[in-house]
């Protein structure tokens, strides 16, 4: 049974919450204090456990996760519950992982209750492509290397529409999110259309979890990697001169470099 706390209006607020990219230490104040005083949480498949454990007991929590093929729940669905509960007075935490703006459907989902009536707030969070390249040494800009960084989803509804001759020729580091199934593709373009086969890459298995692996090659291996290690999703693929520092750098989770076959694990 839900707990209704009406505003004055009678209608409810949902805000928009990015929970990080699985340490929980990595919540923001604001994100937690959303978390805390929600009277629904409707979560996301990539909220981690140490995340999900600092869930209110007396909070009702629901998964509305998405994973490739398979939705827990539709999106236009998700839309009509977060209005339906709002306008029955709940205020709802509708947490998603990393950012709700970077690649979360946080700006679709606002837009719609937005024309409903509904009172939102954006909380920001860490998206992984900053918070698991730092967890595995992989500063995304960096002097002398690398003046800036693009991120990109390599995850569609239908088709991929990806610039990939710009891509291929921006010289600065590169993030795919969701790319773990598409490896083969991003090898392909980039080097047809002009990235060198042995630019530095990494793929980022479970970032800024306990179980995070990282393993570094280059461009050309990655699914050779992938395969090999038997990696899994959430990965994040890095691809620039950037991943070069890994080694150097590595400070938490499993480091594997296929250049200089070595591997450390964190204490």
């Amino acid at each position: 049974m839900f707990k209704l706390v009406k505003q004055d209006s009678g209608v409810g607020k949902v805000s928009l919450v990015g929970a990080g990219p699985g340490d929980a230490d990595l919540l923001t104040i604001k994100a937690l204090r959303c978390i805390q005083t929600a009277d629904i949480i409707l979560y996301d498949r990539l909220v981690s456990e140490d995340i999900r454990s600092l869930f209110p007991a007396s909070t009702p929590a629901f998964y509305v996760g998405k994973a490739m093929g398979n939705h827990c729940i539709p999106q236009e669905k998700l839309n009509e519950l977060l209005i339906e509960k709002a306008l029955k007075g709940f205020n709802i935490c509708r947490l998603k992982g990393g950012d709700p703006f970077v690649f979360g459907r946080g700006g679709e989902e606002m837009l719609v209750l937005k024309q409903a009536g509904i009172e939102v707030e954006v909380v920001p969070g860490v998206t992984s492509g900053i918070g698991a390249a730092s967890y595995s040494g992989i500063p995304v800009t960096h002097r002398g290397l690398s003046q800036a960084c693009t991120f990109v989803t390599a995850h569609a509804e239908k088709t991929l529409n990806i610039d990939w001759q710009a891509l291929a020729r921006l010289n600065h580091t590169l993030v795919f999110y969701m790319g773990l199934s598409k490896l083969p593709e991003i090898h392909q373009q980039l080097v047809a259309h002009g990235l060198a086969a042995d630019t530095p890459a990494a793929l980022i298995e479970n970032g800024c979890r306990k179980e995070q692996r990282v393993f570094t090659g280059t461009v050309s291996n990655l699914e050779q990697l992938a395969k090999q290690h038997k990696l899994q999703t959430p990965t994040l693929v890095v691809v620039g001169q950037v991943v070069e520092l890994a080694e150097s750098l590595h400070w938490f989770g499993q480091l594997t470099s296929e250049n200089s076959e070595w591997t450390q694990l964190s204490a």
